[in-house]
This record gives C-alpha cells, structure tokens and sequence, in this order.
C-alpha cells in the first residue's frame, strides 16, 4: 500500500483553481512560489495526499502526488516526449509483459524508458540505446527520479542499426527518425515471435519502414495504428467536448517476428 502523506523528498502536485500545474520535490527548507502566492513545503509534509494549501496570497492549491502521466508532462526534458495516451497504446501494442527483456532505441527523455520499466517490472530488464551522450544523462536522471533505485535498466552509447549487445529479446520499442535503417540488425536479436514497435511522427516514415519490413521478409502482421483523445467538459446541465484536444502525435507501427515463407506473392 502506497504512505497516504507527503514525506520529505516526495514529489508533490500542486494544481491551482484554473487546472495549471506545477511539479515540485518536497525539501524542508524549500518555499513554493508562484503569481498566487507561496507556501513553505514544511507546512504540507506530514498531511494526507489530497490536501489543500493556503498561499500568502489567500489562494487556495491542491497537492496531490503525481501519477507517471503526470510526472511524463512536466518533467524535465531535452527532446519532446512521448504523451501519456502513446504510452499506454504502446504499452499494450508492444505487449509489454511482466519479465520481458525490452530493447528501446531512442531513450529521448526517458519517458518511454519509464513507462516500459514500470511494464516489465522487477523481473523484467530494459536495455536502452541512444546515440546522443545527454540524451542518456537525462534519461538516467529521470528515470532516477520517478522510480528510485531501479537497477533493471541498462542505457547504452551506441547505434542499433551498427551494434546491439542483446540477443534473444522479447520485444524492441523504437523511437527513432529512420529506424528502417536499424531493421536487418535488429531482426537478429528479435526472439522468434516477438514484436517491433516503432513510434514516428509522419506517414511518410511510416511507409518507409513498412516497406522495408516487408523486404526483410521475417516480419508478418504489419500494423499501423493513431491514438486520438479528446476531453470533454461536464459541469451542471452544460455537456460538451472541449474545444482543443490532443490530436496526431505520432503513428504506431508494429510487426512479428516471424519464419520467412518460402515464395511470397
């Protein structure tokens, strides 16, 4: 059962009355700031989750702690994470399961690293490349942040489509510019029935690496998928759908691993 109170070091959401939102880590000494006022963090540790503070300015703020969706939203970050309804669509796209070994090429910002190692669990090990040096930094940093102590992830320097250390690996999750550069290496780490996910952000490279799947031969079930959502507002007899809504972010392609047929037609 997770402590129902803030404790020195917790992370703490704090949400105004119009919904805007600030991420904070609880410090004894520290002092929350903002337009409406500031409350010192001492006067919130030790109160339930859910309580509500009362800034210098007599303004009211909600604390709260902050799920992994919410932590993905306002974590630091160097490159633009994946969003929360990605996540999830991948999560389960990718059949992340409990104990899976999960090679994922494009550690970015380690909002991904986070959501596959919260999926494989304790059992399970996520082998994570990049091939930018800070990108790996604030994956570590992050992933440190959100789940303390995590010792199954191992972050690599290097190219999927040149080197892969792993062999027999249950699934790959890509978050990559041309990842069909990355298919022929990655097909020979790729355990017999397993599953490529790739995430991109245009139908073009959608087509590229669907093509190249459909060379390489050794991949079936080729699928492309867009997750949409869209908030609606429900207060009193007043029943609509918000007017702005998180629309394309990306495309989620998957494949197996599969034996190659003999003739293809």
């Amino acid at each position: 059962m997770v402590e129902a109170v803030f404790n020195q070091g917790d992370h703490a959401l704090i949400v105004d009355r119009r919904g805007r939102r600030y991420l904070i880590r609880l410090v004894d000494t520290g002092v929350f700031e903002s337009h409406i006022g500031s409350f010192k963090h001492r006067d919130l540790i030790g109160l339930p989750i859910g309580s509500w503070m009362t800034t210098s300015k007599n303004h009211y703020l909600l604390a709260v702690k902050p799920t992994m969706a919410d932590f993905t939203r306002e974590m630091p970050r160097i490159a633009t994470v994946v969003y929360p309804k990605d996540l999830g669509a991948i999560i389960i796209q990718a059949d992340i399961f409990p104990g899976a070994r999960v090679l994922e090429a494009g550690s970015g910002s380690g909002a991904l690293t986070i959501a596959l190692l919260r999926a494989v669990g304790d059992n399970g090990h996520i082998y994570s490349y990049d091939v930018r040096e800070d990108m790996l930094d604030r994956t570590r940093i992050n992933v440190e942040d959100m789940i303390p102590g995590t010792k199954n992830l191992t972050l690599f320097h290097g190219d999927v489509s040149k080197n892969v250390n792993e062999r027999d690996i249950d699934r790959i999750v890509l978050d990559l510019p041309e990842p069909w550069d990355a298919v022929r290496k990655l097909s020979e780490v790729l355990a017999p029935g397993g599953i490529l996910l790739s995430f991109l952000p245009t139908v073009l490279q959608v087509h590229d690496l669907v093509e190249e799947l459909r060379r390489h031969r050794t991949f079936e079930m080729i699928e492309t998928i867009e997750v949409l959502t869209r908030d609606w507002e429900i207060r009193g007899r007043i029943i609509r759908p918000d007017h702005r809504m998180v629309a394309h972010t990306g495309f989620i392609t998957t494949a197996r691993m599969c034996v190659p047929r003999a003739h293809i037609q």
